[in-house]
């Protein structure tokens, strides 16, 4: 019998079957869900509590921000160090360490008392503490699961990851109106130490490099800086302006850009990023061609796996956080709704991430993981395009509700299963880093989409909202002149002055309202458009399923071994 003719599955080599059946692999899972969790909503319940903040520490916005965006700069920073420290010291070891430092961090931030030790706890220590951590359970989940299993925790993984994002809107407006903001953070300084604690009882030890390998510093310099502007730039162009500085930027009270100089420092962060990285590179290729330990093996870009599904990550990066954006945007400022109603109005788009998953985990054993995340970002974009449709004055809960469900179920399909795709084949004493580069392009889709789509909600809204004032007749010329010309400048921020009669300002209100729902309409079509590419560029992703033929990312000794073991098994079985 010829291993083409047999139909069993493949004969693990020795050692591997034990591997696989050890049951502590289902609470590792469970340890690893719990980080996931806590890192994705540490990263959307904070947003709903800003106006909170802002009034309890008597402080500014620009002064705040750094507190959301410092934790974005921090951890796409310092990905790729934190995967790269894995797979030489440890995955499981970086996991302890980095959810030792977010729990650490989450308890400075919920005992501040100013912006200072709340930026220290949530940007600087956080950010480190989930950058070390969401690398290593990736890396840990390859090494730990293998077939349909790894199918089955990708999928898990992807909808933890996804859900926290949706539900967490929620979860913040719950806390912040109902008890404190600062309970974003105790809930992970009680759940840290629990993961720290069952990792330490229950994860097996992820082994060593076996390599006497040094950190690869100038790299890692490199990487860290580049990285920090460029998310800076992608993230930052709207608050000081794309070309021209439209607010002065300081660091720590001291003003380093003035409004004053001709050109914003927006493209100097672009240019300076562009130079570093390319830095970066070329250290890199210099590195890996001398067998010299890199940060970064850029020959993972060979696999075509990695290479156009980290591409395609990244479109998808951008379509998720457009839609959670302006759906946010549509619900509390042209509805008007509270934070905690806005969260209600997402939940289907959250269940919907959580059943998308486990239906798509389900579908890799009948028509391959590739062939879920094509189908997941199908349903997205279409989706996004439904939301487009659904956006007009009347807009009601059930008119969005079937793009809440498609967008969601996406999410589900593609988002899950996407990262298992991704590290197919990249062999366990990479996949460290290259988890960290996963992230990091994630990260990079993510600013790259808000900055985008925030762009076009804006000028889209500017313009209905000028065209209906223009046509606004009942409004008293001067009223209308004046108004123009703040809509202009302030965009969803104008409301009508003070002293202005109420059915003036209730036209103008109303005018407002109908510009930001009507203003969505172009975002959300854009953000199809970019999923629809993702679809088209998912096709050059190579078949990977539909049983798990290569889902296990091995290293050629592996694979040589597991095909002698098959070879000895089929001479055991012919006559």
């Amino acid at each position: 019998m010829t291993t083409t003719d047999r139909q069993a599955p493949p004969v693990e080599p020795p050692g591997a079957d034990a591997e696989a059946l050890d049951p502590r692999r289902w609470i590792t899972l469970a340890i690893l869900l719990m980080a996931v969790l806590i890192a994705a909503l540490d990263s959307t319940v904070l947003n709903v509590a800003i106006p909170t903040i802002l009034r309890e520490f008597h402080t500014t916005l620009p002064s705040l921000q750094w507190v959301v965006a410092g934790y974005s700069l921090t951890f796409a920073a310092l990905l790729i160090i934190g995967g790269r420290l894995g797979d030489i010291f440890g995955a499981r070891r970086m996991f302890i360490i980095g959810a030792a430092l977010f729990g650490l961090g989450s308890l400075l931030a919920s005992l501040s008392t100013g912006v200072v030790s709340l930026v220290i706890g949530e940007a600087i220590i956080e950010g480190t503490g989930a950058s070390l951590m969401l690398p290593a359970t990736m890396s840990i989940l390859s090494s730990t699961f293998q077939g349909r299993e790894r199918a089955t925790a990708f999928s898990t993984w992807g909808a933890v990851m996804g859900a926290a994002v949706a539900f967490g809107p929620l979860l913040g407006g719950f806390l912040t109106t109902n008890y404190s903001w600062r309970w974003a953070f105790r809930i992970n300084v009680i759940v840290a130490p629990i993961a720290i604690v069952g990792a330490l009882l229950f994860m097996a030890r992820t082994p060593r490099s076996d390599r006497r390998e040094r950190i690869d510093v100038p790299g890692a310099a490199l990487i860290a800086s580049g990285m920090f502007l460029l998310v800076f730039a992608i993230s930052e162009g709207g608050t000081y302006g794309w070309f021209q500085q439209k607010r002065s930027f300081g660091i720590a009270g001291a003003t380093v850009w003035p409004t004053s100089l001709p050109f914003s420092i927006v493209p100097v962060a672009f240019v300076l990023s562009a130079v570093v990285l390319s830095g970066f590179y070329r250290v890199q290729r210099a590195k890996e061609r001398d067998d010299a330990a890199p940060l970064f093996e850029l020959s993972n870009f060979a696999q075509p796996a990695f290479r156009v599904g980290t591409v395609t990550l990244m479109l998808l990066a951008m379509g998720q956080v457009a839609f959670l954006f302006v759906m946010s945007v549509v619900l509390q400022d042209g509805r008007h709704l509270s934070a905690l109603d806005t969260g209600l109005w997402l939940v289907p788009s959250g269940v919907s991430i959580v059943a998308g998953s486990q239906l798509g985990n389900w579908l890799t054993r009948i028509i391959g993981t590739t062939n879920v995340v094509r189908a997941g970002l199908v349903l997205m974009a279409t989706g996004m395009a439904a939301a487009a449709f659904a956006m007009s004055p009347s807009l009601s809960f059930a008119s969005v509700l079937p793009a809440l469900v498609l967008f969601g179920a996406g999410i589900g399909f593609g988002g899950s299963q996407l990262n298992n795709v991704i590290l197919s084949d990249i062999p366990a004493h990479r996949a460290g880093a290259a988890s960290g580069a996963n992230t990091t392009v994630r990260m990079i889709g993510s600013a790259l989409g808000i900055a985008v789509i925030s762009s076009l909600l804006s000028s889209q809204t500017i313009r209905h909202a000028t065209s209906g004032v223009e046509h606004a007749d009942a409004v008293p010329t001067g009223l209308r002149h004046a108004a123009l010309s703040q809509i202009r400048a302030n965009g969803v921020n104008y409301s009508p002055p003070k002293g202005t009669a109420h059915a003036d300002a209730a036209a103008l209100r109303q005018v407002l309202d109908h510009a930001v729902v009507s203003g969505a309409r172009v975002p959300l079509v854009f953000a199809a458009v970019v999923l629809a590419v993702g679809v088209a560029l998912s096709t050059r992703i190579p078949q990977v399923g539909p049983r798990g033929s290569r889902q296990a990312a091995v290293d050629p000794e592996t694979r040589l071994a597991r095909l002698e073991a098959e070879l000895a098994a089929d001479s055991l079985a012919a006559p």
